[in-house]
């Protein structure tokens, strides 16, 4: 589901994706939530920071309409090298994350995931719509629409105050 091109009426909302064992998840049940969705690697310099800030967010807000959706995806110098499976594993195991992993899926290129191609096109970086790097993050209204991109670089807890402000809380 969910065109290669993106209409500015499109929201996240109307993507299918598959979790970590191939179970497809309707992204509508998000409906009314703030999403940060993420790019994860588990062999990337940038793993335990972001990690483990994005389980303390999650922690800390998923009562009060806060939701992380995490893709694991393997183009980056191959750092997510496992099974999706296992990428959820190491997540839940190492880093207590309770926030869904789904399936591995591609950033870039013609096999480039739906949802992805849509949050591509919603919010462009520096240096274009390519994900660069893991841990790209795009914040999500809860109607749906991107309304931040950050770089891997950006810490989660760096986006705190602008989850915040999509909650309503500021």
């Amino acid at each position: 589901m969910g065109a290669a091109q993106s209409s500015p009426e499109q929201t996240i909302h109307e993507f299918t994706v598959k979790d970590s064992r191939g179970k497809e998840v309707d992204l509508s049940i998000y409906k009314g939530k703030v999403l940060l969705v993420v790019n994860v690697a588990s062999k990337c310099g940038f793993t335990d920071t972001n990690y483990t800030q994005l389980t303390e967010l999650y922690s800390k807000y998923k009562d009060r309409g806060f939701e992380i959706l995490a893709f694991p995806c393997n183009q980056f110098l191959k750092q997510e090298p496992g099974t999706s499976q296992e990428a959820e594993e190491f997540a839940c195991t190492r880093y207590k994350a309770e926030y869904p992993v789904f399936e591995k899926i591609r950033l870039n290129g013609p096999d480039t995931a739906p949802v992805y191609k849509f949050l591509k096109a919603s919010k462009t970086g520096t240096f274009g719509s390519r994900i660069k790097w893991n841990f790209t993050k795009f914040l999500v209204d809860k109607e749906g629409h991107a309304i931040s991109r950050y770089a891997p670089i950006t810490t989660p807890m760096a986006i705190e105050t602008d989850i915040k402000k999509a909650l309503g809380e500021i």
